[in-house]
């Protein structure tokens, strides 16, 4: 009994065996045929280069809210839209794309409440935006609207202006680059160099509003009248930089 189960046990071990040899037999193969990391490049070099460029801003954005409160809800969003409605069609005639445009903005009717939390009324707002870029045409647009006071306004360049700006910028910053790639290329000795991997970005200064006007009411809006609002376009900054790393040859 004892000697039959040697005997099993002594072929399993051999049988195993022969595959331990393969298996070890190969990994040196195996091993030898696993993939080498190419080596670094010599002469790599980092730099970057940056082009600022000012532009006149040429686009203004005016922002009018009127405000009403009332004990419906619905009685409000009525006056509220009676409002836009006449605003729309006080200035319709007057729009034209790119130079005076005229649209809808915040809308909206919210409860007040009382110290208990119970509410005691209703208070909506409701916003005309009125922009382009004939800034004369736009501050009349404004004044005749006296019923709806100025909340904001805010210079800025337009589309077709940063466009434009960010295009000559680019263009500078690369050609920055470049030159500053040659002459260190020329300061280290070497006659050029080969662009190994390149990066652009761009920064905006942030639009500052140049003016922002207090909400008034319809007795202060009234009395100030209809003279055309004080504004002072100014100017937007643009940087670009070209940053990446160089071969030397």
């Amino acid at each position: 009994m004892s000697i039959h189960l040697r005997e099993k046990k002594l072929r399993s071990v051999f049988k195993a065996f022969p595959v331990a040899l393969v298996l070890g037999a190969l990994s040196p193969g195996l091993q030898a045929q696993s993939p080498v990391p190419p080596p670094e490049p010599a002469q790599l070099l980092n730099l970057s280069a940056s082009a600022v460029q000012q532009a006149s801003q040429d686009w203004l954005r005016v922002v009018v809210r009127t405000t009403l409160d009332g004990a419906d809800a619905m009685g409000v969003q009525r006056q509220l839209k009676k409002a836009l409605d006449e605003a729309l069609q006080q200035l319709g005639q007057q729009v034209q794309p790119r130079q005076l445009e005229v649209s809808t903005g915040a809308f909206g009717v919210q409860p007040r409440y009382s110290d208990k939390g119970r509410v005691i009324g209703w208070q909506g707002q409701a916003d005309l935006v009125i922009e382009g870029r004939d800034f004369a045409r736009v501050a009349q647009a404004v004044a005749q609207v006296p019923r709806m006071p100025v909340e904001s306004a805010q210079f800025s360049l337009s589309r077709e202006g940063r466009q434009k700006l960010e295009a000559e910028v680019q263009s500078q910053a690369v050609q920055s680059f470049r030159q500053r790639a040659q002459a260190l290329a020329a300061d280290f000795g070497f006659s050029g160099y080969a662009l190994r991997q390149v990066s652009v970005s761009t920064a905006d200064r942030p639009a500052v509003p140049v003016m922002q006007a207090r909400l008034m009411d319809a007795g202060t809006a009234a009395a100030a009248g209809a003279a055309p609002i004080p504004l002072q376009a100014g100017q937007d900054e643009v940087r670009i930089t070209v940053s990446g790393s160089i071969q030397l040859r």
